[in-house]
């Protein structure tokens, strides 16, 4: 998967969901933290963003997984960047799905 291409489309849809919510929406660069730099960006959101990602790249992401975040008990908020690398490291290690 390209991470280019990823980026592109997450930060497309990071900008829709804020401009869908009647919130500001900063520019958004690899730097930006979804989860700390956009306005009510929450568990609530997040999957929202997740799942729109996953059928824009026509892929697969698990719904236990927050993409924009760490795992464990010490959680850290990730860059779109950062999200951008945990994409494509699901979209790698993905079972190719045969056709039927």
């Amino acid at each position: 998967m390209d991470a280019g291409h990823v980026r592109k489309e997450l930060i497309a849809i990071l900008g829709q969901i804020q401009v869908m919510s009647g919130l500001a929406c900063p520019v958004l660069t690899g730097a930006t933290v979804p989860i700390t730099d956009l306005d009510k960006f929450n568990s609530k959101i997040w999957p929202v963003a997740t799942g729109m990602l996953a059928a824009t790249l026509g892929m697969e992401i698990p719904n236990n997984v927050n993409i924009f975040s760490t795992r464990g008990a010490c959680r850290t908020a990730l860059s779109i960047d950062q999200t951008v690398a945990e994409v494509c490291r699901i979209a790698a290690s993905a079972t190719p799905v045969a056709a039927e």
